[in-house]
């Protein structure tokens, strides 16, 4: 095989990746992809059958392109990124076909996890609020979509097997905010003298209704409450995620973690007492709670909003500091707009989100940051909870490195999804952030906050490891609790409560995307080990070269501009720069 046909080769096969990105709908939107725009996920065992059949096919091919490079004269290595793109192209094509396969005691995982809500509104969603076309345009596409509301919810019925009993009350909760969002849409549509307004209206109501008989049918059906998938696949989970660690060393680190954690908060718990000449006695959760009311963000006549805008004063005080400071490259193609979570989708984000730009969507780059405001949840919005959280979710966190991995040359690198390199990078800048003097005076409040706040990814660790393989063993990392309960949900919220503190309301919507969402969960503290330890090896090999500004700066400018991909793979370029 010579260069010519390597190159031709790895061009269709990158297409063909792509292709298979594009089998969803709702990810045609969120990409940036102009097709499948007034379509609504296809769904049902048919279509499943399809997409199964298609990745299988590509995964032969690659299969068969990289066994036919290493037989050739042309080494592979003598192209890295070549040889990095086709193991995201494997990786990414596995996650794909395990999202249709992936089984719970003989039936899939899509019979069991009722999820019309997230489908029906994710894709409409996304055009109303980050896509550029004309508004007229937009509305003929979701209008489209909205036309087969009923169909999609009769078929999504049909392909349920015994679903899990959380999941369809997590599907029903969604499934009771739309008719408010399809009120808004209803709403703009007048606005901007759309048309078809009088059959979107028409529309609506039939979608409505659709969705009122869905729920009854759904809260109907036999349900189960068992969906871990056991040890082996959880480890197969792990390492088709691109982390090369055990389920055991991933423990481990946790419990570690955990003991290492727990002693900061004990120091500057002292300190801070010592600093407002509070009684020595003071608790942890007492210094937590007074901290909250000394620090509440000033709400005028419950008005809500103003919490938004505070957030939004707050990105640009970061931005700014981080400029006057030059510590991340920071791309003009860019921008983050900070909104409140819809009521849909409020139960799957306990308190703030990012939705990435649109990778391949030429131009601007643009994220949403939702957050989640309520009266019950305004106590975790405060002074020192704000900075925190626009560092994780804003620049420099996870708007600037996923903005900047979009704009890389390849498609791989653009949209891959590697989970604990993206958290990884945005837990480590909260320490980052703080240790470069950003809140000053507030440095040990803030870091008291955050460290209580952080600890909530070791519980995130230990939970998705026990609702996976069912193991209680995980739930074990050094917090002195008994967990005898049946449902393995008390038992999370036990954990998930001892650890972090959070109201009711934050523990259930936590449980409830930790369990849908197998492995992602244990991203976050996996990424920050991975990454802090990334970063002390750069150090080591540069500290007699460069200096700690110096080093700081060229960290971020290969994390940022090499894309997405495991923090596995990302030290395999930092390897191949000569930088460690």
């Amino acid at each position: 095989m010579n260069s010519d046909q390597i190159a031709t080769d790895y061009s269709s096969l990158t297409d063909q990746y792509l292709n298979l990105l594009k089998l969803d709908s709702n990810s045609c939107v969120a990409l940036g992809v102009n097709e499948k725009l007034a379509e609504l996920p296809a769904i049902g065992s048919a279509a499943a059958d399809r997409q199964r059949q298609q990745i299988e096919q590509f995964l032969l091919q690659l299969g068969s392109f990289v066994e036919q490079i290493k037989d050739s004269d042309l080494d592979l290595q003598q192209n890295f990124d070549q040889s990095i793109d086709l193991k995201l192209m494997q990786l990414g094509a596995g996650q794909l076909l395990r999202q249709l396969t992936l089984q719970v005691s003989g039936k899939f995982h899509w019979q069991q996890c009722p999820r019309a809500g997230d489908q029906i509104s994710g894709g409409i969603f996304l055009l109303v609020t980050n896509d550029p076309g004309p508004a007229a345009t937009r509305l003929d596409n979701i209008l489209g979509r909205l036309k087969q509301v009923p169909a999609f919810l009769a078929l999504a019925l049909t392909q349920m097997d015994m679903p899990i009993k959380r999941w369809v009350a997590i599907d029903i909760d969604t499934i009771s905010g739309l008719p408010d969002f399809f009120s808004s849409l209803l709403d703009w549509a007048k606005t901007v003298e759309y048309q078809h307004c009088a059959e979107l209206a028409e529309v609506i109501q039939q979608a409505n209704c659709a969705m009122q008989d869905y729920s009854a049918k759904l809260a109907a059906l036999q349900t189960s409450e068992h969906f871990a998938i056991g040890e082996q696949a959880c480890s197969a989970l792990i390492k088709g995620n691109g982390i090369e660690l055990s389920m055991q060393q991933i423990h481990r680190i946790t419990c570690d973690f955990v003991t290492k954690t727990r002693a900061q908060i004990s120091t500057l718990q002292q300190l801070l007492i010592k600093k407002y000449q509070l009684n020595s006695n003071t608790s942890v959760e007492q210094l937590q709670q007074w901290l909250a009311e000394k620090f509440a963000v000033q709400v005028v006549d419950g008005d809500l909003a103003s919490v938004i805008k505070r957030y939004s004063d707050e990105a640009k005080k970061i931005e700014a500091f981080i400029a006057r400071r030059q510590l991340f490259p920071i791309p003009e193609q860019q921008q983050m707009q900070i909104m409140q979570t819809p009521g849909f989708m409020a139960p799957m984000i306990p308190a703030g989100a990012m939705m990435q730009p649109a990778a391949l969507r030429e131009g601007m780059k643009t994220s949403l940051v939702y957050l989640t405001l309520s009266q019950e949840l305004l106590a975790e919005h405060t002074e020192l909870g704000i900075p925190v959280m626009m560092v994780h979710e804003g620049i420099p966190g996870h708007h600037l490195q996923l903005a900047t991995a979009s704009m890389h040359s390849s498609v791989l690198r653009k949209t891959f999804s590697a989970m604990e390199h993206a958290e990884g990078w945005t837990t480590m800048l909260e320490d980052y952030m703080l240790d470069q003097g950003y809140m000053g005076e507030l440095t040990d409040e803030a870091r008291f906050i955050a460290k209580l706040d952080i600890s909530r990814i070791s519980a995130r660790v230990a939970i998705d490891l026990y609702f996976m393989s069912g193991d209680k063993k995980y739930l074990d990392i050094g917090y002195p609790l008994e967990f005898a309960a049946n449902d393995v949900f008390v038992n999370a919220g036990k954990l998930l409560k001892a650890v972090t503190g959070f109201t009711d309301g934050r523990v259930t919507a936590e449980l409830n995307w930790y369990s849908q969402e197998r492995g992602y969960p244990l991203c976050y503290l996996v990424g920050n080990h991975l990454v802090w330890q990334l970063k002390q090896e750069l150090i080591k090999a540069q500290a007699d070269k460069l200096t700690e500004l110096e080093i700081d700066q060229l960290f971020h400018q290969v994390y940022l501009r090499s894309g997405n991909m495991p923090v596995a793979m990302l030290r395999e370029v930092f390897v191949q720069k000569g930088l460690i």
